[in-house]
């Protein structure tokens, strides 16, 4: 009881009471000499190591001969700030009108009708108005980027002079931070609208602390309790929620209204030519014979006569064909989930043709085969199953269908069952596995009577009365020798 009381008054745990009480050796326990390594030495090894600390070690004991542990070593590199990125403190920055807008972009789940899917919000955000503009996109690469900026400062028609970015490779070249080189594209285009690049350094993400917390709110305020039909329908929520509800609300703190303070800070924001060309990328097709380019997974009609390479311009929601500098013909794009259709000009028929390239469904056949039973619906789900190994299950689907019409149901269904309890996975098998069963379902045929030979038919008999044909002179021409 006394030593837990000690325990408990010293707030120590008890077997270091006991081990101390039980200790008799009055003299106290003398540290061994602590190990100095030379601040050169280390850094002399840190580079030639390229920074591996456990080379390091094994050097200093077999080289250096000093008998110094691992985990006293990587103490030492730590106190010494070798290998390590100097810390930076934290800065206030202030919010001065049209000195600065944030971009940055989160993923999403988001429902689009029945489905569930990941999305990517882009968004753009002034520091001192605190307006915003939100996108999502199914994809996001530079060129959608810069898609985004042009249609966000169109939108608003100024722009600030810097953007704070993180270090994404969609616009830095190399680097982070203030050492963050940005590529050569991405400066021409925010040059175009009167704005340069700026990242902050890695782990200072409070740098854009607004486009941070504009994240957070969509996630609060902005999905819950709304239902999109698809991404055309979420975009146009987004863009009212975000230009209009939003701008006109009090903020929290301040109780000041963004869209004021935009107008407010209008003479401060540098303002947009009157004329800034789109963002587009060039694309190389080729028409194939039947008459189509083939793009983002489908296919678009030319008119008729041209033939050979394309140039393709994309644009953020169309296209244009060209072919040696004469526009063919605009599209539009379309959505991003209609993939393998043939596109062609409002008002034209579709032409006959398909395109060479274009992928043969199977849907309509595996939907088909599921109708008839649930023998063969187990048997697709096997087909689609991991364990099943099919390179080519698309294939293999469409050949099952056109073998399910070529037999009767029964016989398909009874070879499919059996199909499935040995985990056939061939079209081959399953015809074998068919003409088995045939072979055991038919009786025994019985024997046939041979053919009438060609003389008893009556035709012949009729026929032997008719006059016979001389073919003595081509009998010689055939017995006489050819000339030498």
């Amino acid at each position: 009881k006394r030593k837990k009381e000690i325990a408990r008054l010293l707030k120590i745990d008890i077997k270091t009471v006991r081990s101390i009480l039980e200790d008799r050796d009055d003299e106290p326990k003398r540290r061994g000499d602590k190990i100095l390594v030379d601040y050169d030495l280390l850094k002399d090894l840190h580079e030639r190591c390229d920074g591996y600390v456990q080379r390091m070690h094994e050097i200093l004991i077999e080289e250096k001969k000093i008998p110094i542990g691992y985990s006293t070593l990587t103490r030492l590199l730590r106190e010494v700030g070798i290998g390590r990125q100097p810390q930076h403190r934290h800065a206030r920055y202030p919010d001065i009108p049209g000195e600065e807008m944030q971009h940055d972009t989160s993923v999403y789940t988001v429902n689009l009708g029945q489905q569930r899917r990941k999305l990517v919000c882009s968004g753009l955000y002034f520091r001192y108005s605190k307006m915003r503009y939100v996108k999502f996109y199914v994809r996001f690469n530079r060129f959608l980027m810069k898609c985004f900026f042009h249609e966000a400062l169109l939108f608003f028609g100024y722009t600030a002079k810097r953007c704070i970015i993180d270090n994404t490779n969609l616009a830095v070249l190399y680097g982070t931070g203030e050492q963050a080189v940005f590529h050569p594209e991405m400066i021409a285009f925010a040059g175009r609208y009167g704005f340069c690049w700026k990242a902050h350094r890695i782990k200072q993400s409070n740098r854009k602390a607004g486009k941070e917390r504009n994240f957070l709110t969509l996630q609060t305020n902005f999905l819950p309790g709304r239902s999109f039909a698809d991404l055309e329908d979420l975009n146009r929520q987004a863009f009212e929620w975000a230009t209009r509800r939003f701008a006109r609300r009090p903020q929290s703190k301040t109780r000041l209204i963004p869209a004021q303070l935009f107008e407010q800070e209008k003479p401060y924001l540098v303002k947009l030519p009157s004329y800034v060309e789109a963002p587009y990328q060039e694309h190389k097709r080729t028409v194939d014979p039947y008459g189509y380019v083939a793009f983002d997974g489908n296919y678009y009609w030319v008119p008729e006569k041209i033939h050979g390479k394309l140039t393709v311009i994309e644009y953020e929601r169309n296209i244009d064909i060209y072919h040696s500098h004469t526009k063919l013909s605009t599209y539009p794009l379309a959505p991003w989930n209609v993939k393998n259709q043939q596109i062609v000009p409002e008002g034209a028929a579709v032409p006959s043709q398909v395109p060479r390239s274009r992928k043969v469904g199977f849907k309509e056949e595996e939907k088909r085969l599921r109708e008839l039973g649930p023998v063969c619906t187990a048997y697709l789900d096997h087909v689609h199953s991991k364990a099943c190994k099919i390179n080519q299950k698309p294939k293999f689907i469409r050949q099952l269908y056109r073998l399910a019409k070529q037999m009767g149901g029964s016989l398909f269904v009874n070879t499919i069952q059996r199909a499935l309890d040995y985990r056939i996975a061939s079209i081959a098998s399953i015809e074998r596995i068919a003409e088995q069963l045939i072979k055991q379902q038919m009786p025994q045929l019985p024997d046939l009577p041979p053919a009438n030979p060609y003389e008893d038919r009556k035709a012949y008999q009729e026929g032997r009365f008719s006059t016979e044909a001389d073919l003595r002179r081509y009998r010689k021409l055939l017995e006489e020798p050819e000339d030498g």
